[in-house]
């Protein structure tokens, strides 16, 4: 089980006091995930049905205590969710063709 964490990106369009932030998401389970962000201070009312937004700040915190950094990619593929599943299908059906 993992819990991993994107590249930051600029969201510049948001009215959220950050315009960069990334994606924390489980492997595994969520259970995972919500215990990983409460350390972080995150309210489980942030959750977004299949991961956490981490401004740049929180990103950092969030390596230091042990998230794997990955790219967008690697994170889409390995994510734990309906969003994961629907990825890896895909690019399934692009390898089989």
């Amino acid at each position: 089980m993992a819990v991993l964490v994107d590249e930051l990106r600029e969201y510049p369009h948001t009215r959220l006091p950050f315009r960069h932030w990334c994606h924390l998401v489980s492997d595994a389970d969520f259970e995972e995930l919500h215990a990983f962000a409460a350390s972080l201070g995150i309210p489980r009312h942030r959750f977004q049905g299949d991961h956490y937004d981490l401004p740049p700040h929180l990103r950092a915190r969030a390596v230091e205590l042990g998230a794997e950094e990955v790219s967008a990619r690697e994170l889409t593929g390995r994510m734990a969710g309906d969003r994961g599943d629907r990825v890896r299908r895909r690019r399934a059906a692009r390898r089989a063709t």
